[in-house]
């Protein structure tokens, strides 16, 4: 009875013509900030915060949200049509959404990832509403062993989905785990391969090591070669998914929604562990996961839905005990919040 009252008093709040245009104008900046490759919500939100501040603390704790939730739908669109993902929970569209462009099936996977995309939102609203304080506390628990299992399942997922040699797919988690260490640790403080250069006191950062892999390898990889080159052409048409589409997508979408909500709430964790994991399991109950990486639907369908998934979950363990599950709610969403609480 309690959650019905709360979920009336929200929607009293919400439906407020004013917090409505708050929330569309958030998630359109959030859309276009997220087709940007490399900027993703981490800056968008920290350039806008100051607009905010004129603003009412509800209506900007809303265009916050907003501007978080569109920047996790639009790095799908340059993941699928440039094979450069907007931020890091894209990583994975890449795959199979590029592979659908090069075949001419670019508006199917964009609109199976808005499809996705949707669902998986409004089931963790749903999901928001009602569980909020059960999985929160239940968040709580997760401690080093549950959380070192969940890295060592998601390195594995890495190497899982590989292609071709699987000890070049162990060197891959290897190197990147030693890339992870440069910084500052943790627990003692102390500085790791950091050379001197202040830059990297901080560690390298998700968005430019991204960048480098997909963005200029592609850009190198065609530099001096002499080939006759000729210019893709083709049209974005289809944009609404046939009945057979989503027949195929439904069940994706569907475990892509519950993975990544039920990983949301978890500190730490951020959207793009659970978009490999959601990714590996797609391929495993897949009856074709030979096909996987070459265009199928369901590789766009399943981690599209698991990253919007989890960025609604990520509110969660926030809203509930104050805890923040990643940088994004940390620095931005939860700095601006005390902000327009202390006025």
């Amino acid at each position: 009875m309690e959650a019905i009252h709360g979920m009336v008093y929200g929607f009293s709040i919400a439906l407020v013509p004013t917090n409505l245009f708050y929330c569309f104008l958030g998630c359109i900046i959030g859309t276009l900030v997220g087709v940007l490759p490399g900027i993703g919500p981490s800056a968008a939100i920290a350039l806008l915060i100051p607009v905010t501040f004129h603003i009412s603390p509800i209506g900007a704790m809303i265009m916050l949200s907003g501007i978080f939730y569109g920047a996790m739908f639009g790095g799908s669109t340059t993941s699928i049509l440039v094979n450069i993902p907007g931020e890091a929970a894209s990583v994975i569209t890449c795959l199979d959404g590029y592979q659908m462009a090069r075949k001419g099936l670019a508006g199917k996977a964009l609109g199976i990832s808005a499809y996705g995309s949707f669902f998986a939102g409004t089931i963790s609203v749903i999901g928001l509403m009602f569980l909020a304080p059960i999985l929160a506390e239940a968040a709580v628990k997760f401690g080093p062993p549950e959380y070192f299992m969940l890295m060592v399942m998601s390195m594995t997922f890495a190497t899982y989905l590989s292609r071709g040699s699987m000890a070049k797919a162990l060197m891959m988690v290897a190197m990147g785990l030693i890339l992870s260490i440069v910084g500052m640790d943790p627990v003692r403080s102390k500085l790791r391969f950091d050379y001197g250069i202040l830059t990297l006191r901080e560690g390298l950062g998700v968005a430019p090591v991204i960048m480098g892999l997909f963005g200029i390898s592609e850009v190198l990889n065609n530099v001096g070669v002499l080939m006759d080159r000729s210019i893709f052409k083709t049209k974005i048409t289809g944009l609404l998914p046939t009945w057979k589409d989503m027949k195929v997508s439904i069940l994706p979408i569907t475990r892509g929604s519950l993975l990544g909500f039920f990983m949301g709430i978890l500190p730490g964790i951020g959207p793009s562990i659970p978009t490999f994991i959601s990714y590996g399991l797609e391929k495993k109950f897949s009856r074709y996961p030979e096909k996987f990486g070459t265009g199928v639907i369901e590789g766009v369908a399943a981690p599209e839905s698991c990253n919007n998934s989890t960025s609604v979950a990520n509110f969660i363990p926030m809203l509930s005990l104050g805890i923040p599950t990643n940088s994004i709610m940390a620095r931005h969403i939860l700095g601006a919040y005390f902000k327009h609480v202390r006025g």
